[in-house]
């Protein structure tokens, strides 16, 4: 899988890209399909599928370089905030299935952001619903 992936061209340098930050185990580079002005991607070096696959060393080291970009996006691109995606599956939007986070630096200025939240917050959910989703994910967790 991982000599297919696109992601882990971009690492090996097969695929250009705009490289944005590099250390021992991650690689930071622009998104091609941008939402936002500055919106970039973080992976890790080594090949994951996705949040299940991916080791926790390299799941620190891969938020831990995101945080470090977003930083700098606010700073150096003057965002007003930003978003962390991470997509887990076909159904929740994956089209790459390398690991990674989106660094989506977010504008008041709308012709520098396109991104639409795909939910309305502050819409309350079913309570009963709620609560039986957080039994079973934590008698499971813990």
């Amino acid at each position: 899988m991982a000599d297919q992936c696109v992601f882990c061209g971009i690492v090996a340098g097969r695929i250009p890209s705009h490289k944005v930050a590099e250390d021992d185990s991650t690689f930071a580079f622009m998104d091609v399909n941008p939402a936002s002005d500055g919106h970039l991607l973080v992976v890790p070096k080594r090949h994951s599928r996705d949040l299940l696959d991916i080791p926790p060393d390299d799941l620190s080291a891969v938020t831990l370089t995101a945080q470090r970009v977003a930083r700098k996006a606010i700073t150096e691109l003057g965002a007003d905030g930003v978003n962390l995606l991470n997509c887990c599956g076909a159904d929740a939007w994956q089209t790459v299935f390398h690991f990674h986070l989106h660094v989506i630096p977010r504008y008041v200025d709308k012709g520098r952001d396109r991104l639409l939240l795909p939910w309305k917050p502050g819409v309350a959910g079913d309570r009963v619903s709620i609560e039986r989703s957080a039994q079973r994910v934590s008698s499971a967790v813990t």
